[in-house]
């Protein structure tokens, strides 16, 4: 690569063996604990453990690789999708700000004052673009630190890309809500890694690892399900489970043994079942977790298969004395179908804090992952795997959102006169909802998936370099959104620091945003919404996609532009049908066309008054250990440094699932 640019302010802490050594690709390496040492001094009279940018997880290294890491041949592993990797800008200079740190007592390591400091930093040293995988429990924007840091981050040109939480399927989950930031969520992609559990009445069952090793012969093996060969004093639960020290050696001895999913993560499964004297594992999913399967790295041959195929395998081990089973090698296969499909843990809509804007935004790949890994990282996170891999799978919207930032890198590159709201716009009228099958996109359970998981769509690069139309919006609209929640100047002083005069009136519902979101729909309502050609000149056409129960109409119905940068109005009006209305939310879609461009807008409408979110949990299920940093790869001057909040933010990796409901 070429010289660092001149305009470049950051560097590298500590830029040294131990440190980190910056050059021509990685400009920046920062770390910031300032609060977290405040914390520990507080709450346990101890100092920071470590003071270095180095990624000691190997989460900032899979993110920010995925972002923009360069062109890698021979990328793979455990000899698993094997080929040439890159990230979403490959071309780009990149920096690492890192902010979490190892957990204390609840799991906190993310404290809000260092998330502040680095995206202070970030302004100052002159990113153009940051990706910020950090996810949490949800509060209104003035004491949101990522809503705050990133509002002066939008407001210096950056584009600010944040993972929408792990806390899914559960509704009104997503978090990183601030209509300033690009929301993602995560999905499929079309590879996967199956691996056949073939039993001995010949069916055969599908499932999916990552484990390098296979059985030692190609034989049937003995079955057991875990929970008729416990160890005496486990209970029949935690042996189903597979936990540490509740199956029999005895019995487990030579075995393939069969175990449900939940309780541990299911790679220590694999560990227990090994040092019990078992050869390989089935992990089956209960209707809890459904037909969602998972590839990890186990220690030894496994196959993680759906619910639906449960019943067969447990039907055969109760139907015969002697039940036998082999475990095939897993493989990589390429373009399977469906894809994408929304993962189950991605967090979803409603909004919890503004439910008239629609969040998530958009939605990547985030399951199953292949990007570079930090050699200083456990690979399956279990103290007991010694191994140390260049590049791993991992899952997580904090693997979804680098994707959108890599190609937000991208879009800013090619149009480095498009603003962060315009290139939002372009991503998301862009998006597509349907999979590799030409079917409306799929959930987890197969069934049809909605923008509360997904958003405006799946993203789509080539169609998002030329728009057609965008929806813009300037700082101001953003501190009228504000005045729409009522913010006093107190409230105000967090982003801004002049005091700021709301309008007089302002409907949150015409807030210029590329999705249109009616949580509380009573009667009709005409919405006001404005569109900038960014292309030549041509004409649009409304083609609208009603939700069911409800009438929509749009005036007008054709807009006629005559020159590049020419701003038209147009108004929505929905209409609820009383005999239709449904009081759940119902879907449906606006698209303006020229023949050429397609400019989408998802339409989210609830007849009624609006339900309450509950924004002050993770949900049921926990997040893996705190990650390593918000990757960054542009120009601004420096914002005031603000003021440390109490409120506490989480990576947003896959949660190790932890619980069974």
């Amino acid at each position: 690569m070429g010289p660092i640019p001149t305009k470049w302010k950051g560097f590298c802490q500590n830029n040294t063996k131990e440190g980190v050594t910056c050059n021509r690709k990685l400009i920046g390496a920062r770390y910031f604990n300032k609060g977290y040492s405040s914390m520990l001094t507080d709450l346990h009279n101890q100092s920071t453990p470590s003071s270095s940018p180095r990624d000691t997880e190997g989460h900032g290294t899979h993110t920010l690789s995925t972002a923009a890491g360069r062109f890698i041949s021979s990328a793979n592993a455990y000899g698993f999708g094997n080929g040439t990797a890159k990230g979403g800008s490959p071309g780009a200079r990149v920096a690492a700000y890192k902010v979490c740190w190892p957990p204390v007592d609840d799991g906190v390591g993310c404290c809000d004052a260092d998330i502040l400091a680095a995206f202070d930093a970030a302004i100052h040293d002159g990113v153009n673009i940051l990706s910020v995988s950090i996810s949490g429990s949800t509060s209104d924007y003035w004491s949101d630190a990522t809503a705050i840091g990133a509002f002066h981050a939008v407001k210096n040109g950056i584009v600010v890309v944040c993972s929408g939480g792990n806390d899914g399927p559960e509704e009104g989950t997503v978090s990183n809500v601030a209509p300033w930031i690009i929301t993602v969520g995560a999905n499929t992609i079309d590879r996967e890694f199956p691996s056949y559990v073939e039993l001995g009445n010949k069916k055969r069952l599908k499932g999916q690892s990552l484990s390098p090793k296979g059985l030692p012969a190609k034989k049937l093996y003995p079955l057991a399900w875990a929970g008729d060969i416990k160890a005496a004093h486990a209970s029949q639960g935690d042996a189903l489970s597979c936990i540490d020290g509740t199956l029999d050696p005895k019995k487990a001895k030579g075995k393939i043994i069969a175990c449900l999913d939940g309780d541990i993560p299911r790679v220590e499964k694999g560990k227990s079942v090994a040092d019990a004297g078992g050869v390989g594992m089935i992990i089956a999913n209960d209707n809890t977790y459904g037909n969602e399967v998972a590839a990890d790295a186990h220690v030894l041959p496994t196959s993680h298969i759906p619910a639906s195929d449960a019943p067969t395998l447990f039907s055969y081990i109760n139907s015969t004395k002697s039940p036998k089973a082999y475990i095939t090698r897993a493989i990589t296969q390429l373009d399977t179908k469906p894809a994408p499909v929304m993962a189950s843990f991605s967090s979803r809509g409603p909004n919890p804090v503004s439910p008239e804007i629609l969040k998530p935004d958009i939605t990547a790949p985030g399951v199953n992952i292949l990007a570079a890994y930090s050699q200083a990282a456990l690979p399956t996170d279990m103290a007991s795997d010694k191994r140390r891999v260049l590049f791993n799978f991992v899952s997580g919207t904090s693997m979804s959102s680098p994707h959108v930032a890599g190609i937000a890198g991208l879009l800013k590159t090619l149009h480095p006169e498009w603003s962060p709201s315009v290139i939002k716009s372009a991503i998301m009228t862009t998006a597509r909802t349907r999979d590799n099958m030409n079917k409306r996109m799929r959930d987890w359970t197969a069934e049809d998936a909605t923008p509360f998981g997904y958003g405006a769509g799946h993203i789509r690069l080539l169609h998002a370099m030329d728009p057609g139309l965008v929806y813009d919006l300037a700082m101001h609209d953003y501190l009228n959104f504000l005045c729409a929640h009522e913010y006093n100047q107190t409230m105000f002083r967090v982003f801004i620091k002049k005091p700021y005069l709301c309008p007089e009136s302002f409907n949150i519902l015409d807030f210029n945003y590329p999705s249109i979101t009616v949580p509380d729909l009573v009667g009709s309502v005409s919405i006001l919404r404005t569109v900038k050609n960014i292309g030549p000149p041509g004409t649009y056409t409304a083609r609208i996609q009603e939700p069911i129960g409800v009438f929509v109409s749009v005036e007008p119905k054709i807009l006629k532009f005559e020159r590049t940068g020419e701003k038209k109005n147009f108004r929505i009006t929905l209409e609820a049908r009383k005999a239709e209305a449904s009081t759940h939310f119902v879907f449906g879609r606006l698209i303006w066309s020229d023949g050429v461009h397609r400019v989408r807008s998802p339409i989210v409408v609830r007849v009624g008054e609006a339900k309450t979110y509950d924004s002050g949990g993770m949900g049921g299920l926990q997040p893996s250990p705190p990650k390593n940093a918000a990757s960054v790869v542009r120009d601004g001057r420096a914002t005031t440094t603000l003021a440390s909040l109490k409120y506490w933010l989480k990576p947003s990796r896959k949660p190790v699932k932890t619980t069974r409901k």
